[in-house]
């Protein structure tokens, strides 16, 4: 049931996305608070952690405003706009993946440090890195290929949320306008 339910909000926001009428600005919060609202739900509800997930709030106003600055944006062409809304997902995927490839609550078989290499998993949140640590002092690392994606999808969504905040701080009715119905003139 959950699942059907799902896919009847992901038809709706796609029928939303298409319809003319409806201002970018309301598209962009449309597409991008159901996640980050999840997010925060997790981290309040079942994880206990209310000032990361208000700190995820406030993130996330910045970057919305970052993202109505960068689609009202006059001369960058469509598809660099468009270019952050699969690098900010990307990133966050490959940032859960790096913090979790030391993950000791997996089957004893299945981690990677205790049983494999015979160290001590450890991983850091940000900048995200996951490493098996020995007795010695020595380390291996973890998930390098999804630590190389993190980085580049982190540049490139940083350097187009800053030209959107560039925009937004360089004309500030821009991010009026992504919030008024288009003119039908």
């Amino acid at each position: 049931m959950t699942g059907f339910l799902v896919l009847l909000g992901c038809a709706a926001v796609l029928y939303l996305l298409a319809l003319p009428s409806v201002p970018p600005g309301i598209k962009v919060v449309v597409l991008t608070a159901p996640p980050v609202m999840a997010l925060m739900w997790l981290l309040d509800a079942v994880f206990d952690r209310r000032a990361v997930a208000a700190g995820i709030g406030a993130v996330y106003l910045v970057v919305l405003v970052a993202l109505n600055g960068l689609v009202g944006h006059p001369r960058l062409p469509t598809w660099t706009k468009l270019t952050v809304f699969a690098t900010v997902p990307v990133t966050a995927l490959a940032w859960l993946l790096v913090v979790t490839a030391d993950d000791t609550v997996k089957d004893p078989g299945e981690d990677p440090c205790t049983m494999r290499y015979g160290g001590v998993g450890v991983s850091e949140v940000f900048p995200p890195q996951a490493y098996c640590r020995y007795e010695g002092g020595g380390t291996h690392d973890l998930a390098t290929g999804a630590q190389f994606v993190f980085w580049v999808c982190f540049v490139v969504s940083l350097v187009l949320l800053t030209a959107g905040l560039w925009q937004v701080a360089r004309d500030p009715k821009t991010l009026l306008r992504q919030f008024r119905p288009p003119s039908t003139g």
